[in-house]
């Protein structure tokens, strides 16, 4: 997953806080890049801002460059080609990187990035818009080429910036002006502090050019969008907007719902309603408000510096952060219900040993747990979020009950209704140590939203392909 922001005729200032702003989106590396120069680069042990600082001191002239937080590719990279020097960074994913990339070398390209340990797909995409006769047809071919789906912001070495959103239009692309400066970014929470206004937002599959002149469209895209909804869930930014929807008012009908699936079932007791910092707190704000239950914070978040404990590729990365970044208030939860409303379970593993035991431990009376969209059971084939199909406790409880990850009928575990279903439920519970668990429905995670099915990928909860 990477976050990616680009400057026309803007300022070193506009470019390093648009970047900056998408911190929430990787952990592993970051780099920038100006017209005809190699990108800088590092490894994020550190936040953006303290990695890259020295460069709004040395770097203050520029008014033109593209960026890129990641949690797994090292990018922009910079290729030189037919087309002139260029730099690329990209937001998604090419599952069939492997492929592309051994009929590239069967045709004498050469890698520098990319070893076959750890395809580098930012360097995979630029080698197949280079072989092209023109940046856009080489994009164009790259869209039609891959199974995924991949965003992509491309700089010439004479300052012209190439936006293309992803073929079916899972990640965004979202364009803003201010003056005569242009900026073009993943998330429309960078636009909003530094004073650019949204203008246009690409199409699936379109390819905007854009100078000091303005912007000219050089391949339409289409209509059929396919965005993914766990941008509205947890991964966008709360002061983000998607396709005219914002993100924190899309979490709190999330929260509502799941309040009113609780009051038909006739499941509330006297308590509170708590959400796990950050992303589950506009659920738990939607949670509270439709069930009268008061709103409070047994657990808070010490600083944004810890990031996302999903993010990081190693297990002992993720229970680092995951024991670091919450702090327990026992005057709150001592003695308390609480409803804990969670974004999302994919491994399970932070959220039962360092937040729900750490509420346990400071005397929580019980702990009613209450996840904002349905049972994640396929890893994401669109873009780097969840992973190996073993690591998920939907498949996990799965493995319990059948004896293997992909049972014969996986369609009976992703029906509420269905027995199995309750009894996948009933073992996450039970591993979760909660005194009690419900997930949405996909149908109510869908109209919370608030877009149509079909403008919406659910992969991951399906495995609809889009």
């Amino acid at each position: 997953m990477s976050g990616i922001f680009g400057v026309v005729n803007g300022s070193i200032d506009d470019l390093f806080y648009g970047v900056d702003y998408h911190s929430h989106l990787g952990s592993e590396f970051a780099g920038l890049g100006f017209p005809g120069e190699r990108p800088i680069i590092h490894k994020l042990n550190a936040q953006f801002k303290s990695k890259f600082s020295n460069v709004l001191q040395t770097h203050k002239s520029k008014k033109t460059g593209i960026g890129v937080i990641s949690s797994n590719q090292e990018q922009p990279i910079g290729t030189y080609s037919r087309h002139g020097y260029f730099l690329i960074c990209t937001n998604g994913r090419i599952f069939n990187e492997e492929e592309l990339f051994n009929r590239l070398l069967e045709g004498e390209t050469t890698f520098t990035e990319s070893v076959r340990e750890r395809i580098n797909q930012t360097e995979l995409a630029a080698k197949i818009i280079a072989k092209e006769n023109s940046i856009e047809e080489g994009i164009e071919k790259l869209f039609n080429a891959i199974d995924g789906s991949l965003s992509l912001l491309l700089l010439t070495e004479k300052g012209n910036l190439y936006a293309a959103r992803a073929k079916h239009g899972h990640s965004t692309l979202i364009i803003g002006k201010k003056e005569n400066a242009f900026a073009v970014t993943t998330e429309t929470c960078a636009f909003n502090n530094l004073g650019y206004f949204p203008i246009k937002e690409l199409m699936p599959g379109e390819i905007v050019l854009i100078t000091e002149k303005g912007l000219e469209t050089k391949a339409k895209g289409n209509h059929k969008s396919k965005i993914c909804a766990f941008l509205y869930v947890y991964t966008g930014f709360p002061a983000s907007e998607f396709e005219g929807i914002n993100v924190e008012e899309a979490r709190y009908r999330c929260g509502a719902f799941l309040a009113k699936r609780d009051k038909a079932y006739n499941y509330f007791k006297q308590g509170i309603v708590a959400g796990v910092p950050d992303s589950g707190l506009a659920h738990a704000i939607g949670y509270a408000n439709a069930s009268g239950m008061p709103l409070k914070r047994p657990l808070v978040k010490y600083t944004d510096g810890y990031g996302r404990s999903y993010i990081p590729t190693t297990q002992e990365e993720r229970d680092i952060i995951a024991k670091m970044k919450l702090i327990a208030i026992p005057r709150i939860a001592k003695d308390a219900v609480i409803f804990l409303l969670e974004d999302s379970i994919v491994r399970g593993t932070q959220l039962k040993n360092f937040t729900i035991k750490k509420l346990q431990d400071i005397g929580a009376k019980e702990i009613h747990l209450r996840v904002a969209c349905p049972p994640l059971m396929f890893p994401c084939k669109y873009n780097i979020s969840t992973r190996a199909l073993e690591e998920l406790i939907a498949r996990r409880a799965i493995k319990q009950l059948e004896g293997t990850f992909e049972p014969a009928n996986i369609e009976d575990y992703l029906d509420p209704n269905n027995e199995k279903y309750k009894q996948m439920v009933e073992l996450i519970r039970k591993e979760l140590n909660v005194t009690s668990l419900r997930f949405q429905t996909l149908g109510d995670m869908i109209e919370a939203i608030g877009l149509p099915e079909d403008r919406l990928c659910t992969y991951c909860w399906t495995g609809k392909e889009i």
